[in-house]
């Protein structure tokens, strides 16, 4: 899925990290989303490799990278660890200052990021979020039941990780049917019909099979309702200056609540972007796209 381009891994301090990295030019960081794991990005990193040098990691927990003990305080999995770990891969390549692109969980490490060392970060974009602070200010009745799985996932006593671990397959494929174009879970179109090929999504699968990786996408929402709010707390009169790019999904959550760039005019200087014809999952329901915009934005 990812021709021409190595697959590595990189002992940083808290995680061995897997990732694919291939082309030539500036560093492009490439961080995804929840459930999903590196491979989320395999439409549009070739691409982009024409012009850019792509590292397109496994975050700490997911995939084949690591899965760290967790902690009380759900430490281990902040964004801020999560960052930490990207931080020490970048700088191990040779990269002190680079652009990074983070999709759902990834958009939320890569503001973390800028918000904790910005002279690191040249231009950044997030794809489908707004802030995690924001999320959690607003929550509602629409917000609480399309994101049912932030209140979910945060459980204690393994709940979440029996339940889920009982069926992981359709866990997964049902959340990525729900959060696609059309909105609905796996009684809707295929998957393929939605932008999911069959060897991503069977990957995917493996990967989150994994009982370790169950346990590690719980705790990386336990950190978010918890030590990552504390972290922003800290920070949320800091408005990073470098540049910004933000892209949605027409008709979803986002769209539907919020008016995403002003949301993120509140948090950042130097904010632009648009929403695409498509779900949550940019990179594959709108590739050609997410790629125009990324490439755009990241040449300049």
């Amino acid at each position: 899925m990812f021709p021409d381009f190595k697959t590595r891994r990189f002992r940083a301090t808290g995680a061995d990290i897997h990732y694919v990295t291939g082309g030539s030019g500036p560093p492009l960081l490439l961080v995804h989303g929840y459930p999903q794991c590196h491979v989320m990005w395999h439409k549009v990193a070739p691409a982009l490799a024409a012009d850019f040098t792509v590292i397109v990691p496994d975050l700490r927990g997911y995939g084949d990278s690591t899965k760290p003990a967790s902690d009380p305080e759900h430490a281990t999995y902040s964004k801020r660890a999560s960052g930490t770990d990207l931080f020490e891969l970048m700088a191990d390549l040779g990269h002190e200052r680079f652009n990074v692109a983070g999709h759902d969980r990834g958009g939320r490490v890569t503001h973390r990021m800028v918000l904790d060392r910005p002279k690191r970060i040249r231009r950044w974009a997030v794809l489908d979020i707004v802030p995690t602070h924001r999320i959690f200010a607003d929550m509602n009745k629409e917000i609480a039941t399309a994101y049912y799985h932030w209140l979910f996932l945060t459980q204690t006593n393994g709940l979440p990780e029996r339940l889920i671990g009982n069926d992981p397959e359709f866990y997964l494929t049902d959340k990525l049917a729900r959060w696609s174009a059309g909105g609905s879970g796996l009684g809707g179109p295929a998957l393929a019909e939605r932008g999911f090929t069959d060897a991503a999504v069977a990957e995917y699968v493996r990967a989150f099979s994994n009982p370790d990786t169950i346990h590690a996408s719980c705790e990386d929402y336990r950190a978010a309702a918890s030590i990552d709010l504390v972290h922003d707390e800290d920070d949320l009169d800091h408005k990073p200056e470098a540049p910004l790019l933000v892209l949605w999904g027409k008709g979803g959550l986002m769209d539907r609540t919020y008016d995403v760039l002003e949301t993120w005019r509140e948090r950042a200087a130097n904010v632009e972007g648009r929403a695409l014809a498509c779900g949550h999952f940019l990179p594959e329901e709108a590739p050609d796209d997410t790629y125009a915009e990324l490439r755009k934005f990241f040449v300049r």
